[in-house]
């Protein structure tokens, strides 16, 4: 996924293994089956282009880090202990961003915001954008980040490898 990301457009099994070949040596049978098995999960979708498909992600880097933090957060007994050890590792840069996404999911964007902040706003899939104007029919928004980005894998290595179980290689659950 990794590599998919990378383009942000459709790619070939073929530009996929060269840019991998740069770094390793590699099959071009195996990023075929990689990317063949990322797309029967619903990672990538495929179009075909004569004899190869072209390969585009599902959802987002961003939209599939937030899914994983959901997730993370989601599996906490105590919600605002995890919050809090989870502000204590962040850097005075990574608090930065959080205040100023903080800022725009609740409408109060006045300032100038940090350039990350700034450039995730602006980057995200208009499907994920904040929507600003008031919800009419008075609903709250959806909680589960993959409601919005759909499935996504558990970990970043599985994105990377296309590991259908992420969670056993780390101890954790598998889905």
């Amino acid at each position: 996924m990794t590599r998919v990301w990378k383009w942000n457009r459709p790619v070939t099994v073929r530009e996929v293994l060269e840019d991998l070949q740069r770094e390793r040596s590699i099959a071009y049978t195996t990023v075929m089956t990689v990317l063949d098995n990322l797309h029967q999960k619903g990672w990538v979708r495929r179009e075909a282009e004569g004899r190869a498909y072209r390969y585009e992600a599902v959802s987002t880097r961003a939209a599939y880090a937030a899914a994983l933090m959901n997730d993370a957060w989601s599996q906490s007994d105590n919600a605002a202990a995890a919050l809090v050890a989870f502000f204590g590792m962040m850097s005075d840069e990574q608090r930065r961003a959080l205040r100023d996404a903080v800022r725009i999911v609740e409408g109060t964007t006045e300032g100038a915001l940090a350039a990350p902040a700034r450039e995730a706003a602006a980057e995200a899939p208009a499907e994920q954008r904040i929507d600003e104007s008031a919800d009419e029919s008075g609903e709250e928004p959806a909680e589960d980040a993959t409601e919005v980005t759909g499935e996504v894998p558990d970990t970043a290595e599985a994105a990377e490898t296309g590991d259908e179980n992420p969670g056993s290689a780390r101890g954790g659950r598998g889905r």
